[in-house]
């Protein structure tokens, strides 16, 4: 007997979540596993914002904070936003959550009502599309190939709206691609929603420190469509803080106060020591911090690094990301082929072969909308990426 809800039941693993698990696994056995399939920075916290938190247990902030956040943490996110983007937001429409995942999962469930449809370019982030389940949307997928720098047009998006549109999501730097979105294309989005007025934007923008063309542009810059747009970010990626789980939203007073509404019957105001050190790093202009910029310079070296080596193996396509700390490679050259025990019939395969076959965890494009892919993250030493790629072109040599 099914006992469990509907909900649930439709809701699906996280991909990028399991394949992390299934690495561990083989780890666990004794296999020396290259994991490249979780989206974390191999970078530690910075001591500065390390000793902020230790600093505030010493200072007993350990009581209940504010729903949305300490009046500080907010007041800092809207001078950050000011600095950084140019973005005028007042501290009340500013909402802290456990991580930028709860801060989206907080504004689908806002806005978004059984049967409205949620416009969703693809390659997506994977928990797009279950967040539109979880608010029992329906999503509707833009797919966008490596041709196109795996990037979505005006004329598709505004050929996907209809009576029935409610959202449209997207990231830039994007995950799982890298690709990054210019001002002049935000812009001509923008045209196309500043006709739809009854059509909202959820940009996220995580990844926004972790940009290799220079300043970061944001969809919430054009005035015209300001009220229609919520901004995602957070301090998990530029900052190295996946673990302390803070995230935010600046949007229009009403979502804001919407979130905070049903944050306060879910899960109330976020950790406060993670507040406390979120504030300190958030107040930073991180492209003023040595540890910031070691940490791009870095990931612009591998990028580099891996681009070079990937071009060795033959039948292997890539772009160029210009963020983020992904390449999504097109590896459909190897589907129907085999090594005369198994035949790859897709990239879920081709993943589970090169985990199995060559200890190298990597998440298959299915999992972000494009089955012709493989997600690989360089957020590992470049010992290893060079060590991964070998292992690759060796196992996938064996192919006919």
């Amino acid at each position: 007997m099914n006992y469990l809800s509907n909900r649930i039941n439709n809701l699906s693993e996280s991909e990028t979540l399991a394949m992390t698990q299934k690495s561990r696994e083989l780890s666990a056995q004794g296999f020396d596993v290259i994991n490249l399939s979780i989206g974390e920075p191999d970078f530690n916290t910075p001591e500065f914002i390390k000793t902020a938190a230790k600093d505030a247990i010493d200072k007993n902030f350990t009581h209940y904070p504010p729903v949305p956040g300490y009046p500080e943490l907010r007041q800092a996110i809207c001078k950050k936003l000011k600095r950084d983007n140019n973005l005028d937001y007042a501290p009340e429409q500013v909402v802290v959550s456990t991580g930028a995942k709860h801060s989206i999962a907080n504004v689908m469930l806002a806005l978004v009502n059984p049967g409205d449809e949620v416009i969703v370019p693809a390659p997506y982030w994977v928990s797009y599309k279950e967040l539109v389940k979880l608010a029992d949307g329906k999503a509707v997928f833009l797919p966008a190939g490596i041709e196109t720098n795996f990037k979505v047009s005006p004329q598709q998006i505004e050929a996907a709206i209809t009576e029935k549109t409610k959202v449209f999501i997207f990231s830039s730097p994007c995950n799982p691609t890298g690709t990054v979105y210019t001002k002049d294309e935000l812009h001509a989005f923008a045209e196309v929603f500043a006709r739809h007025k009854n059509v909202f934007i959820i940009s996220d923008e995580i990844y926004e420190y972790i940009n290799f063309l220079g300043r970061h542009e944001s969809i919430a810059q054009f005035d015209f469509i300001k009220d229609q747009v919520i901004v995602i970010n957070g301090v998990s990626k530029g900052y190295a803080m996946t673990g302390w789980r803070i995230g935010y939203i600046a949007a229009p007073l009403p979502i804001a106060r919407a979130c905070n509404k049903l944050q306060g019957q879910v899960t109330s105001g976020a950790c406060s020591i993670a507040q406390k050190a979120s504030f300190t790093a958030i107040d930073t202009d991180p492209k003023l911090t040595p540890e910031f910029k070691t940490m791009l310079d870095a990931f612009h070296e591998r990028r580099d690094l891996l681009l070079s080596l990937l071009k060795e193996i033959p039948g292997i396509i890539t772009n160029t990301p210009d963020g983020a700390f992904y390449v999504f490679m097109d590896v459909k050259h190897y589907f129907g082929k085999t090594d005369g025990d198994v035949t790859i019939k897709g990239s879920e395969d081709l993943s589970m072969y090169l985990l199995n076959k060559a200890y190298v965890a990597m998440v298959p494009g299915t999992a972000f909308g494009d089955a012709n892919c493989l997600r690989f993250s360089y957020a590992t030493s470049k010992e290893k990426i060079i060590e991964a790629v070998k292992r690759i072109k060796e196992t996938l040599s064996k192919f006919k």
